[in-house]
């Protein structure tokens, strides 16, 4: 009897770097695939539906949850929406604050990714390395918010609370004496900003580990060269964004061509790749780390230098000062009044974009007047990529499914919102 090559199946949803959420219909000849069709919608967060009936301050939150690897690049495009919507001035500390985390969010975002990537491709040991330096963030987020995940720390008008003057210590317990909690308390003597300086003095020999391990690794090479190829034409057409866009030669970064808060005073280059393949884009996203450690450095520097607001006096927005509730019965029912009932928008619309880790995310706001938005539309970068997965998989083999997965580093939350 012959044998059938021509075959339908069914990839996912468990494949590990989409959990569950994404389900691939391959057609086959063989080990060949000939077209990808991704079924979305597995992961079903009406975030936008569900703004519609939350108090601008109260939908916040929902924005670190979309794509949970980014959180505060969600929230940054956010409050820009609003504050574009009422005009509103952020104080300039409160703008190098957020360009800060928003950079550390890339780096997040990008060791999340590459850790991934690497285990999708056979590479196991680099997710442990990824996940050493992750810590350290998650500290900063933690020191800064309280959260270590989903901070929701910028707010309309800038951010949650100044940065703090000391950092969280370790405590001797049954398993580490004190000569392991004064080595791990070495770098957490002084305050947040000392603790990412010292991140960023240590982080570039942290990604020469990174590039030691894959970059002339020749099975690394084997698994994404000529993997995936997109070409800058193709690239632009479909509405690839970030290291997609980038990876295939063009220097797109709306951190240039559309500065937003103090973006255009921060020295950085834009890496770009030449052949648009797999391999390519692991490059620009590696290079891409050392660029925010870059800009990370600089905001240290000014914030060290330059102390004041960090979140705007008009308190039809933003809450009054704990000082102030305290001394005053009018400024307490102000604050409950604010987080219950919220603050009104005038009637508009506008659009806010940030150059997300992951690509252009942007927010599309409709307000009626009212406290709450009347429509809500995200764009999300994961979205368009997804998109192009047909044209990026056909002619490879199963195996170079899971590579194109991860070369575009898609996360569900923001897909399937």
């Amino acid at each position: 009897m012959a044998e059938i090559k021509n075959y339908t199946l069914n990839f996912g949803p468990q494949h590990p770097a989409a959990h569950g959420v994404l389900r691939l219909v391959l057609e086959l000849d063989g080990e060949v695939i000939q077209r990808a069709d991704p079924h979305i919608g597995l992961l079903h967060r009406a975030t936008e539906k569900l703004a519609e009936s939350k108090t601008f301050i109260q939908s916040l939150p929902y924005m670190d949850r979309l794509d949970y690897v980014s959180m505060m690049a969600n929230e940054h495009a956010y409050c820009l929406a609003i504050e574009k919507m009422l005009g509103l001035e952020v104080p300039e500390r409160a703008q190098y604050i957020r360009v800060m985390f928003a950079e550390l969010t890339r780096i997040l975002n990008h060791l999340l990714w590459l850790g991934a990537h690497g285990i999708d491709c056979g590479a196991m040991n680099i997710l442990i390395y990824c996940f050493r330096e992750r810590e350290d963030i998650f500290d900063m987020y933690e020191a800064v918010s309280g959260a270590r995940m989903h901070a929701a720390y910028f707010r309309p008008g800038g951010v949650y609370r100044d940065l703090p003057d000391s950092m969280p210590q370790y405590k001797v317990s049954k398993i580490k004496n004190q000569k392991a909690i004064d080595r791990l308390n070495e770098n957490r003597q002084g305050s947040l900003l000392d603790f990412i300086e010292d991140f960023c003095n240590r982080f570039p020999a942290n990604v020469d580990d990174y590039e030691t391990l894959l970059t002339d690794n020749r099975i690394w090479k084997q698994r994404t060269v000529g993997i995936g190829v997109m070409s800058p034409e193709r690239a632009l057409n479909l509405g690839l964004t970030g290291p997609m866009l980038r990876g295939s030669g063009i220097a797109w970064d709306t951190r240039k061509t559309q500065p937003y808060d103090v973006y255009d005073r921060m020295d950085f280059d834009i890496p770009v790749g030449t052949n648009g393949d797999t391999y390519d884009r692991y490059l620009v996203r590696v290079e891409e780390m050392r660029q925010s450690n870059r800009i990370v450095q600089q905001c240290v520097k000014w914030l060290k230098a330059n102390p004041g607001p960090v979140i705007t006096d008009n308190h039809k927005v933003a809450p009054p000062s704990r000082v102030a509730m305290k001394s005053s019965m009018e400024e307490l029912i102000h604050h409950f009044k604010l987080f219950t009932e919220g603050f009104r928008v005038p009637e508009g619309e506008a659009y806010a974009s940030v150059e997300h880790p992951k690509g252009e995310f942007g927010i599309y706001m409709i307000s009626d007047g009212a406290n709450k938005p009347y429509r809500l539309k995200i764009r999300a970068p994961g979205y368009s990529h997804l998109a192009a997965l047909d044209e990026m998989a056909r002619g490879h083999m199963i195996a170079d499914a899971v590579a194109v997965i991860g070369t575009m580093d898609i996360v569900f939350g923001e897909i399937d919102r």
